[in-house]
């Protein structure tokens, strides 16, 4: 008879089961084997050291990976939204340009536009280099696209104008909730990656 056969009917005994060796043959190979003794003590302490046994407490080390996860998530928005406001910004510049350097052959209305759209852009990239200054455009976005929303509205009802040439302003719209999101953003993320000032 083997340790391992005795170890294996003890465990048997300690959890309520049939053992495969009769209880003199456990007896009597306990008689004789020391290091079988000192496991059948360790197992019948273990239940007791199980209740006793405090594992470490990890909730302040969960709760800072979880902080740290979401300053990230927040970081990762942020970014994503200064990329948005400064590719709109480049997309009004690209449009308004050509209009402004026509050579004088269009409109002057036109071309003062183009000069408005243009400090505009110059405005929604300022934002995107500097996400703090994001909110005191806000105001000035948000009455431009209501005003141009109205006022192509008006004009599609009227007839001077067709909806498709007014699509356009839907820019307007899109800078105008991107500048929100942004100003909102860098002012409820807390600690965010500094910007160079001027």
């Amino acid at each position: 008879m083997t340790c391992g056969e005795v170890r294996a009917a003890l465990s048997a005994l300690f959890d309520g089961e049939v053992a495969e060796l009769s209880a003199q043959a456990t007896e009597a190979h306990l008689s004789g084997c020391a290091a079988c003794r000192t496991w059948q003590v360790q197992a019948l302490r273990l239940p007791d050291l199980a209740w006793t046994a405090s594992p470490p407490d990890l909730t302040a080390r969960v709760l800072a990976a979880v902080a740290e996860d979401e300053k990230a998530a927040r970081r990762a928005r942020w970014q994503i939204l200064r990329f948005a406001v400064g590719a709109a910004a480049v997309i009004q510049l690209l449009l308004a340009l050509p209009v402004l350097l026509d050579g004088g052959s269009g409109p002057h209305a036109s071309r003062e536009m183009a000069s408005f759209d243009i400090a505009l852009a110059v405005g929604f990239l300022l934002a995107a280099w500097q996400p703090s200054r994001a909110r005191a455009f806000v105001p000035v976005a948000a009455v431009l696209a209501g005003c141009l929303a109205l006022t192509s509205g008006m004009d599609v009802l009227n007839d001077s104008t067709a909806l498709a040439h007014e699509t356009g302003h839907l820019v307007a719209l899109v800078q105008a909730g991107l500048l929100w999101a942004l100003g909102r953003t860098s002012v409820r993320g807390g600690a965010r990656p500094a910007t160079v000032t001027p």
